[in-house]
Formats: C-alpha cells, sequence, structure tokens
C-alpha cells in the first residue's frame, strides 16, 4: 500500500486485488491438475435504466493484455440491452480465474456512469451538461471518472487529471467569494485574474438572494450567473429561476445566462431545462448506480454448459438495421444486413484493438440524437409551477444559451 489507501497498478495487473474465494479456487484446480478450456461472458440481467452504455474495456484490455486468452467485446459507447453480452473471454481457466473480480469492477463501474450521463443528457434536450462530480468519489479513481462521463455525453469535465482531449471548466466556489470583502470584489478579481478563455461566470448566491446577487454579477460583468442551491434552498426552485431570470431581463442584462449546479439530478434537468441554460452535475453522475454484471462461464471444451438461470454457448449480439438488437448463437446466419457488436479486441493475449475515447463518445452522441429527435415527437409533460399549483408546459426547446 502507498500513502492513500488505494490498489497500486502492479497489484491489480498481478491479479492480486481479487475476491479471495479465486484464490482458493486457483489453488484447488491447480492441485487437482483441473484447467478447461471455458468462454466466459459478461451480461447485466436488469439495468437502472431501459439501456446502458458499455464502458471500462479500455481497462479491462490493459489487465489482460499478455494474459493467454482471446477477447471479443463491444466497443465503449456501444448501446447495450438487459441479457446481451457486453464482453466474451476465451482461454484455460486457471489463466484468468483471478483477474474477474478486476475485470468486473471495471465495467461496472464505468459502464454505470457513462450509462447515467447518456440518460441525462437525452433528457437536457440540448442544454449544456458539466461533470462537476469528481469530488464525490476517491481521487485515485477521478480519471475514470471524466473518461466515463465524457463517453457518456457531458460537453466538459471539472478534474484537472481528466485525460487529454476534452474541456476541462469550471467556475467559482463559495470559498473563493468568502475571501474578499465582497462578492463585488471576489467577482471583479476574477475577471482581472482568470484566464482569458475562462468564461464569467459569477457565483449568486453566497450571502443574500439569488436575484439580488445575480443583478450585481450582471453589473460586475458577469456573462453567465451560477446558482448552487437547488437542495439547499426550501423555496420553489423554478420560481427562484424564473425570478432571476425576470430581473435580469428587466435590468437589460438579457444576455446574461443561468447556470444551476449543487446535487442536480437527471429529474431536476426535466423540471429545469426550459429556464437554465447549463447544469452543473455532480453526484448524479460520479455516484451514478454501477451496472450489476456478471461474468459466467458458457462453454467448456468447446460445448455448451451454462448454470442455472444462464444461457449455454457463445452469442453474437447484432444491430438490426432497425435499430434494434437480435442475440443469436455464435455460428448462426446473421439477420441481413445486420452489424455484429461484438468485436476481436484480443487474440492469444495481444491486444488487436485499443479502444478509442472520441470515437466512444461519437456512437453515444449520435444515440443521443436519435433518443432526443425521438422524444421530440412525443408530447412533452406538464408540470405543476409554484405553489399556487398553476400548469407549466416543459419546453424541450433551446435558445443557444451556453455558458461555458
Amino acid at each position: 500500500m502507498g500513502m492513500f489507501d488505494t490498489v497500486s497498478d502492479e497489484t491489480i495487473k498481478r491479479g492480486e486485488c481479487t475476491d479471495i474465494y479465486f484464490i482458493r479456487t486457483e489453488e484447488v484446480l491447480a492441485r487437482e491438475k483441473v484447467n478447461p478450456l471455458v468462454t466466459m461472458e459478461v451480461t447485466a440481467a436488469a439495468l437502472p435504466d431501459s439501456w446502458g452504455i458499455a464502458c471500462g474495456l479500455s481497462d479491462v484490455l490493459a489487465l489482460l493484455s499478455g494474459v493467454p486468452v482471446t477477447v471479443d467485446a463491444m466497443p465503449e459507447g456501444t448501446l447495450f440491452y438487459p441479457g446481451e453480452p457486453v464482453l466474451r473471454i476465451t482461454g484455460h481457466y486457471r489463466d484468468f480465474c483471478r483477474y474477474e473480480t478486476a475485470i468486473l469492477g471495471f465495467l461496472c463501474h464505468a459502464s454505470g456512469i457513462a450509462s447515467a450521463t447518456a440518460h441525462i443528457m437525452c433528457e437536457a434536450k440540448g442544454r449544456p451538461v458539466y461533470s462537476f462530480g469528481s469530488r464525490r468519489q476517491h481521487p485515485a479513481i477521478a480519471t475514470m471518472i471524466e473518461r466515463a462521463a465524457w463517453i457518456g455525453g457531458v460537453d466538459g469535465v471539472s478534474n484537472t487529471c481528466a485525460p487529454p482531449g476534452m474541456p476541462i471548466v469550471g467556475t467559482m466556489p463559495h470559498a473563493m467569494v468568502m475571501c474578499f470583502d465582497t462578492p463585488e470584489d471576489a467577482w471583479r478579481a476574477f475577471d482581472r485574474d482568470a484566464p482569458a478563455d475562462a468564461p464569467r461566470i459569477m457565483l449568486c448566491d453566497t450571502y443574500c438572494d439569488e436575484k439580488t446577487e445575480s443583478l450585481r454579477a450582471a453589473g460586475c460583468g458577469a456573462t453567465a450567473v451560477r446558482l448552487d442551491t437547488p437542495r439547499s434552498r426550501r423555496g420553489d426552485m423554478r420560481a427562484i429561476i424564473e425570478e432571476v431570470r425576470w430581473e435580469l431581463d428587466s435590468h437589460g442584462y438579457s444576455q446574461v445566462k443561468i447556470f444551476l449546479s449543487g446535487g442536480v439530478t437527471r429529474e431536476d434537468v426535466i423540471l429545469y431545462r426550459d429556464c437554465v441554460d447549463a447544469f452543473g452535475i455532480g453526484g448524479a453522475i460520479a455516484n451514478a448506480s454501477v451496472i450489476d454484471f456478471a461474468m459466467d462461464i458458457v462453454e467448456i471444451g468447446k460445448k455448451p454448459k451454462a448454470k442455472r438461470g444462464k444461457k449455454s454457448g457463445t452469442k453474437q449480439i447484432y444491430e438490426l438495421v432497425c435499430g434494434k438488437h437480435r442475440i443469436l448463437p455464435v455460428g448462426q446466419a446473421s439477420p441481413a444486413n445486420a452489424i455484429p457488436l461484438l468485436k476481436p479486441c484480443i487474440v492469444d493475449g495481444r491486444i488487436v484493438q485499443q479502444p478509442d475515447m472520441q470515437k466512444a463518445r461519437k456512437r453515444v452522441l449520435a444515440w443521443i440524437r436519435h433518443a432526443t429527435e425521438t422524444a421530440g415527437e412525443k408530447k412533452e409533460p406538464v408540470k405543476k409551477n409554484g405553489k399556487n399549483g398553476s400548469q407549466k408546459k416543459v419546453s424541450a426547446s433551446s435558445d443557444g444559451r451556453n455558458p461555458a
């Protein structure tokens, strides 16, 4: 162990970060001279939502590189449904038995974050969404969190340890505002000293009413005001946002945008997407429910064999022309013009296809566009607005405001 309570890369690579029963299984099989050729598939019987996004493959391949196995998997960013294998491993069982814990950990966690992010992006209806949640998880996995969120479709991430190739964004903390005598002093200092390409988004709820601070910040040159109080304020958040928007417009600041953060959930995105220009989302992304993948033997000695409740035999997932998926046994003729989704990644221990983060993101964004267009054809829900119980239609339209 190092300075912090984390496991080193070398320990994981050696298979020493695992459940103890895999070590005992390996020892028993070795003493009995049993080491069958097996094929194992990774599937999830149920998902937090109707579909998920495969993610975490890059770490799995790094783990298994050099191990005498063959791996086929869905490329990262691929949409999948319950019961569909997202990854398949073939090899002699003792050669990779101990790696199951890490394989599932990589896939379960990253896929959970990417999936939750993609669902949030679908609901945002074009409003920018930023990942602000790495502080809700152990810092040792900040890179993984931001990578999975980026693949899931966010417009930017906040952590400085994010992988190259994505915007690193942020505004200001309450602590910075409080280090100055007045909020105006803090906002003006930020405007003077922050990098030229950093949007002048001013935090406007430190000491007093959001409306009051937003007007004062707009007078200090804010391009957007950030409200960080959906959970800490007991008032009607929609009423607060609409009041801020009204006062900004009434005082000649219609160009100043509204950025909402602070415990924002997917439900909040749906409720406020018509009156908020962008969202900073923390726990709803970083603390997303993991995908409950399991890894099970489906063949032994190239013969179909599975435990109770699992379907034996190796399988392929096909994306049909209509966009739906079909599961078929490997070797069975594929449907016309269908695309096989499980692709070779490792052959006899050698990586033959490296995951591409940006291509994975493009796959997700294409699906989000499709899902958004499909949802746009449906009638928008009617939401209650304010204490008087009046009705307001939640619009999916966007006026193009983008504070970041």
